[in-house]
């Protein structure tokens, strides 16, 4: 968080919940004396929004090396703040909290939709590879591609119309009804997971296929694999033991970028299905200029884009063994 710019942003934020603020206290009885006079509301008004700039480190400038270490140490420490309107399910207005409370049900929706996705992709794109140009290969080819251009919103708008409105089979919001601290409710969240999950997984499985289909064709035709087809190995090792060796790094990076991107990007399909994680956070932290949830969230998803990277590199050295020698 450095800049004039994120500076003018934080300071117009700051104005705007100030205001709120102000009008919530003159709207309550008994009313503070202040709210008797626009001179005195304007008076407060600037007093109020000084002292919530100092709190948060914005009265020096963003260059201040006392401003810079707090800054680095409270980012190292999930220090981001407290919300202007957002509250956990504990009543907490921490951003840490909220943020942390939502991140979970996002990796579970999100990385359950991507597992069954690589596994049906796998399956499948492998099968149409072993007879490129059959019927299998050009299904697969015309879902992934078609699917690759399907909006995911649009589907689930579709999704939730059908099955819920007209079949009445699952609930139209994916958030339970019941608070956490009840025991019914993982297997509540869980129940109403069902529909979101099935409409990623449907959407992106034929993407993966397509994927691994044009993987393992391409493979398939190295001089390495034809050596071993002419020495007579059985096709299933060929294909099992050196093909997806081969192919493990790229699908790897695929599945892991895929993750990192889906918790910052999940934010129209969450919003869609009302699913409570970050998506959905992101979605209404912008709606109410809730500038501190706004930062948080950026600061959580691009640390997370980063490890993800990270270990990216770390796995590569695995599968790969020109990394290692390189």
């Amino acid at each position: 968080m450095a800049g004039e710019a994120t500076d003018n942003v934080v300071r117009r934020g700051a104005e705007v919940y100030v205001r709120g603020d102000i009008a919530e206290q003159c709207r309550s009885q008994p009313q503070p004396s202040f709210c008797r006079d626009a001179a005195a509301i304007q008076q407060q008004m600037r007093t109020m929004t000084s002292r919530y700039l100092e709190d948060i480190g914005l009265n020096e400038p963003w260059w201040s090396p006392k401003r810079l270490w707090y800054k680095a140490y409270s980012l190292a420490t999930l220090n981001l703040g407290e919300s202007y309107y957002q509250r956990s399910y504990s009543g907490s207005n921490i951003v840490r909290d909220i943020i942390l409370e939502a991140l979970p049900k996002t990796v579970l929706l999100f990385s359950t939709a991507t597992i069954l996705s690589l596994f049906l992709g796998l399956l499948i794109g492998i099968r149409a590879a072993r007879r490129p140009g059959g019927l299998l290969d050009r299904l697969i080819s015309t879902i992934g591609v078609a699917s690759g251009t399907v909006p995911l919103w649009w589907v689930g708008i579709i999704v939730i119309l059908f099955f819920s409105y007209t079949l009445r089979i699952f609930p139209a919001r994916a958030t339970p009804l019941i608070p956490p601290s009840d025991p019914a409710y993982i297997p509540s969240l869980l129940y109403h997971m069902i529909l979101p999950l099935v409409t990623i997984t449907s959407l992106s499985f034929g993407s993966w296929a397509y994927v691994v289909r044009n993987l393992v064709i391409g493979i398939m035709q190295e001089d390495y694999i034809t050596v071993a087809m002419a020495k007579g190995v059985p096709e299933r090792n060929i294909l099992y033991g050196h093909v997806l060796r081969s192919a493990a790094p790229p699908v790897i990076t695929i599945v892991i970028l895929s993750l990192s991107g889906s918790l910052g990007g999940a934010l129209i399909t969450e919003a869609v299905f009302d699913w409570p994680g970050m998506g959905r956070l992101f979605y209404q932290a912008i709606g109410g200029l809730d500038i501190p949830i706004v930062i948080g969230l950026v600061y959580v998803t691009t640390a997370l884009y980063l490890a993800s990277i990270f270990i990216i590199d770390l796995l590569y050295g695995l599968f790969d063994p020109r990394v290692k020698a390189g």
